[in-house]
């Protein structure tokens, strides 16, 4: 053997591992959509971490972060069920190109008002209200289109890959919002949002019609959003993991509440060390992603583990004395969060009938975001009493109890020996 062969053996194994980490970007519509999106969140988490740290300047209250939180993702509590019904009956590209173009107009309002002398908070409020109206419609149509752009082959990896496009966008976003704020302030951050939709809408623009894998839109019935709850009760790994996301979703996965608040409270630092450790902890989330995408690492255990090392990982945050140990932990927390995330999203389009992907995506997000406008207000206002470490080891110790639950639950219910096997 030439002396050669194992450093072309190791690229090899290099190459066919990058190959099946990005096996779904071989197509022509999913590569434009991955990085129109790539684009265009690094935009939203502009707009995501600088509208939280202007309102906290305003205020100094954790109380109106998180309603401030209530606000932007309330509307997704209360029509996210219709909009996945909608989602499952309409053309996905036309509609997006909407919904991208209103969002891309709240962009354009929110940055009129913080270039402001004195930004009004009500008139925060509302844009971000605006947002979450938007947000309720976008977020099923964005995660059930992803199905139609490859073949079913693909779909798990697809899957993943776009889940990455958000946490890649979480490691630039806050970083760059951070150096906007302290140099050009916060209306740029706005500005620059609402420019990047244009990334997305020209990608949506140029996608071939004939190349997607649409299927028959789901006929407009009576008792749509019914029958999807049906549906989920039906399936055990579904039903499971959604009760799982209930409470982690409510007191655990607010993290644009809960990190300010930590690092400003509890390790008495600034908010520009806030905006380093928020993309430290997106780094994390990508390191996860990546390693989700090339081991298809969605079944149920995979949930479970997910939400046990999530626990473990607040927990061990919540104990750190200052910014130098909170840079490790902070990166685990946001590795152990995309393993239980992307596990959590990838199960439901891995195993739902595709004619319910909206539906059920719709009613995962409520349980992700729209439990925000209950869990937002009241871990503000845990941090304004009992100090900026309490919401973080709340919601440790509920992500350990809900995989306690997850793991009884699977083996009750997923493999009783009368039911048929639908996670692993």
């Amino acid at each position: 053997m030439s002396s050669g062969s194992p450093g072309k053996h190791v690229a090899r194994r290099f190459r066919r591992a990058l190959g099946e980490t990005f096996l779904s970007l071989r197509n022509r519509n999913f590569r434009l959509y991955f990085i129109g999106q790539s684009v265009s969140n690094t935009g939203n988490w502009l707009t995501n971490v600088a509208l939280t740290l202007l309102v906290l300047k305003i205020t100094g209250s954790g109380l109106a972060v998180g309603l401030l939180a209530a606000c932007q993702f309330g509307p997704i509590l209360l029509l996210s069920a219709w909009a996945g019904a909608f989602a499952d009956r309409s053309d996905k590209q036309r509609m997006l190109l909407l919904t991208q173009s209103l969002e891309m107009a709240q962009s354009v309002g929110l940055a009129v008002l913080a270039f402001t002398p004195h930004p009004p908070l009500g008139g925060l409020y509302a844009l971000a209200v605006c947002g979450g109206i938007l947000l309720a419609f976008d977020n099923p149509l964005r995660r059930s289109f992803v199905t139609e752009m490859v073949p079913t082959e693909d779909i798990p990896n697809a899957v993943v890959l776009y889940s990455t496009t958000v946490n890649v966008a979480r490691i630039f976003g806050p970083a760059l919002a951070g150096l906007l704020v302290v140099t050009l302030g916060y209306g740029w951050c706005f500005a620059i949002d609402a420019g990047s939709y244009v990334a997305v809408l020209v990608c949506l623009a140029l996608m071939r019609s004939a190349e997607l894998h649409r299927r028959p839109p789901a006929t407009r019935t009576k008792g749509e959003v019914r029958a999807g709850l049906r549906y989920v009760r039906a399936m055990p790994s579904l039903w499971i993991s959604f009760v799982m996301l209930a409470a982690i979703g409510m007191l655990a996965y607010n993290f644009n509440v809960t990190l300010p608040l930590f690092v400003t409270d509890s390790l008495h630092s600034t908010e520009g060390v806030f905006t380093i450790l928020y993309s430290i902890f997106s780094a994390g989330a990508v390191a996860s992603a990546l390693i989700v995408a090339h081991r298809a690492l969605v079944r149920m255990r995979h949930i479970i583990l997910g939400a046990y090392a999530l626990g473990v990982t607040m927990l061990l945050l919540a104990a750190v004395p200052g910014v130098g140990a909170g840079v490790p932990a902070v990166f685990l927390v946001g590795v152990a969060s995309v393993l239980y995330l992307t596990a959590t999203t990838a199960i439901v389009q891995v195993e739902a009938k595709p004619e319910m992907h909206g539906r059920v995506l719709a009613l995962q997000f409520v349980l992700i975001a729209g439990t925000a406008p209950v869990g937002g207000p009241v871990l503000g206002w845990l941090a304004d009493t009992m100090g900026g470490r309490a919401p973080i080891i709340l919601g440790g110790v509920v992500c350990l109890v809900a995989a306690v639950f997850g793991q009884y639950a699977n083996r009750r219910y997923v493999h009783r020996p009368d039911q048929q096997l639908v996670s692993e």
